[in-house]
């Protein structure tokens, strides 16, 4: 009885922790539509349009700052989320969806704030990103292949923030948004099954009963 309840608890925090995740999400991709209309992906321009965003554009220091902070935010949640569920032991295989669905979207996340560190075309974005560069080139057989594909066949330049742009905005953007409704999706659903089956239980305890 004590491990049911438990378990009822776990659905219902996961639930609203999908449902924070998929409201994140849609914040960041929101507010990142809205810095889109004046941020420019170029070497000589990601630094000072941002600048200029944050100093000159009508609320833009909001905008800039709740993009960030929901895009940090949710890969915190989106841990949260699996440690719950793992928690309350939710390892049939109807969850393999919410499981798969769950994991794929904290990688999304994680690779969203990768991506967006040298955006900001700063010095400890461009280091970091240069270090990283580094590491990605050591995987074996394919390394090299990321690198040029990332960096644009050279140096760190304004075709690497275009190819991060893109990655960001139009691929790794797309798949978190759609990533965060299945998983909000199929965690609705496990909470429907749930309280059908309740629903059936107490149903059938009451026939007897009434027998």
């Amino acid at each position: 009885m004590e491990s049911n309840r438990f378990n009822i608890i776990g659905r219902r925090i996961s639930t609203i922790l999908s449902v924070v995740i998929l409201t994140l999400t849609l914040i960041s991709a929101t507010t990142g539509i809205l810095l889109s209309f004046y941020y420019q992906p170029a070497a000589g321009g990601a630094y000072e349009s941002l600048k200029m965003i944050d100093g000159q554009v009508t609320y833009g220091w909001l905008f800039h700052k709740a993009h960030n902070i929901a895009g940090n935010v949710v890969i915190i949640v989106a841990l949260i989320q699996i440690v719950v569920m793992f928690l309350s032991r939710q390892f049939r295989k109807s969850w393999l969806t919410a499981w798969i669905s769950g994991i794929l979207f904290t990688l999304s996340a994680i690779g969203l704030d990768w991506t967006a560190m040298s955006l900001n075309w700063d010095q400890l974005g461009y280091w970091r990103f240069s270090i990283e560069l580094g590491t990605i080139k050591a995987i074996p057989f394919i390394g090299n292949e990321l690198r040029d594909i990332l960096t644009g066949g050279g140096a760190i330049s304004t075709v690497t923030i275009e190819h991060l742009y893109t990655l960001h905005s139009y691929i790794v953007s797309v798949a978190a948004i759609l990533l965060a409704v299945v998983h909000l999706v199929s965690v609705l659903w496990q909470e429907k099954q749930a309280h059908q089956k309740m629903l059936n239980s107490e149903w059938s305890v009451n026939t007897a009963t009434s027998q």
